[in-house]
């Protein structure tokens, strides 16, 4: 008796995946604030990871379901973090995150709103959804299982943080700084009015479980600087036979 030949289903990753739907960044400001978020918690990731073993997408797609076409089954949050994964896939950027290939689910998802938030707050589960539409929240709480998921309303200057407990979000509520505690990363995320970009916009930002902010390399640099030069103002106060016993010439503070 012949043997029957097996076909062996193969899935795509993410060089055959989509990595775009073809739509526009909505608001302005979105790019700008991705980039803040990112370059302020890298420090932080740093130290998590000695070995760099983490991702961050910006609005990049995450595929939870084999669909047709295969965008369907992806949602493209504007900002999210997975920890204990390679930032890069055969020495190449990831153009998206395909959960059937990693298994590992976001640690925290954000979504910046440009509308009224009913589509990031969407519920609906496949089995009610339209033309195969399932809603956001649903997503990333029943299907991803993603254990923080931001929502920040842009023209509100507000965000909400849901937490996944017994396989349901829960809304957060802000502790005593009005700030949501993000335990695994031992950070704080909230809403900070000030200038960055050059503009002076409420700013969704990180803060450490102390309440200092965490600052980008530029707002690092920027410190550093203002330190040097208070620390040689004190120098010059200082006489010339002072100068000579900490072996520092004046010229040199000129």
């Amino acid at each position: 008796m012949p043997m029957t030949s097996l076909t062996v289903l193969t899935l795509p990753d993410h060089t055959q995946l989509p990595d775009s739907d073809g739509t526009f960044v909505k608001n302005l400001q979105e790019h700008p604030q991705s980039i803040l978020i990112t370059d302020s918690i890298k420090p932080i990731l740093e130290r998590l990871h000695p070995d760099g073993q983490y991702c961050i997408g910006q609005d990049s797609g995450i595929y939870w379901r084999l669909t047709d076409p295969p965008e369907k089954g992806a949602e493209a949050p504007d900002w999210f973090y997975v920890a204990n994964v390679p930032p890069t896939l055969n020495g190449k950027m990831r153009r998206s995150y395909v959960l059937w290939k990693e298994y590992i689910a976001p640690l925290i998802v954000i979504e910046f709103v440009s509308g009224d938030g009913s589509d990031e707050r969407d519920k609906t589960p496949p089995s009610q959804g339209n033309d195969g539409k399932v809603g956001k929240l649903w997503v990333y709480e029943q299907a991803i299982r993603v254990p923080y998921y931001a929502i920040y309303e842009v023209a509100k200057a507000q965000v909400e943080v849901y937490h996944l407990v017994d396989n349901n979000y829960q809304l957060m509520t802000p502790n005593e700084r009005g700030h949501y505690p993000i335990k695994p990363l031992k950070v704080e995320l909230g809403i900070w009015q000030g200038l960055y970009q050059n503009a002076d916009l409420p700013w969704l930002r990180w803060w450490d479980k102390e309440g200092n902010l965490l600052l980008t390399g530029e707002e690092r640099a920027e410190v550093e600087k203002q330190k040097r030069e208070q620390l040689i103002e004190k120098l010059r106060s200082l006489s010339t036979e002072q100068l000579n016993a900490l072996g520092i010439d004046r010229e040199m503070l000129e």
